[in-house]
């Protein structure tokens, strides 16, 4: 009987697949994007632009679609993911080794799984402090933070309106342009 054989990140970084992860020793496609899915990280994208201008060493990197070798067998593909310019002061290349500060996840039909079950464990044992999932379809947010060695909700948004949510409670977030019912 033969042994299971992990991938590593070696053989995500030699698949001929696009758009794939390191998931679990397994390398798994993403989802297909989806327009909604586009609007979503765009907007949020946006909406959080005036952390990432300036040099600040107070400032964040916000990236989408970032890869992170979290442990050679785990290498996700954040929707959006951030960093703070003090822990980060430049940018890296190629594939991101240092825990992110700040991942927020779009969850994608069939992937529920990896974003609501999977990926926060794996971001408790590398300290990421806050991780947020949004669900495009039904309008709702959620927003985690890390408390001792596990997640605790700290906000649930579930009508568009604008909020204040940590790491980035200077602003208002505006839910219903990030879902693309506003403009």
């Amino acid at each position: 009987m033969e042994a299971l054989q992990l991938k590593t990140i070696d053989d995500l970084l030699t698949s001929p697949e696009e758009r794939v992860e390191l998931i679990d020793g397994e390398v798994v496609r993403r989802p297909m994007a989806r327009l909604k899915h586009g609007v979503v990280q765009g907007n949020a994208r946006t909406e959080l632009s005036s952390f990432t201008r300036g040099s600040d060493p107070g400032g964040w990197w916000i990236a989408t679609e970032v890869s992170v070798a979290y442990e050679p067998h785990q290498c996700p593909s954040h929707d959006l993911a951030g960093w703070r310019k003090q822990r980060l002061p430049s940018l890296p290349t190629g594939v991101v080794d240092l825990a992110p500060d700040w991942v927020w996840e779009i969850v994608s039909p069939g992937h529920e799984r990896k974003d609501t079950v999977q990926l926060p464990l794996l971001l408790q044992r590398h300290r990421v402090p806050f991780y947020w999932l949004i669900w495009p379809e039904e309008g709702a947010l959620a927003a985690h933070e890390l408390e001792g060695n596990s997640y605790r909700v700290i906000a649930k948004v579930t009508e568009p309106g604008k909020v204040r949510i940590r790491p980035f409670a200077e602003i208002e977030l505006d839910v219903g342009f990030i879902l693309g019912l506003t403009e």
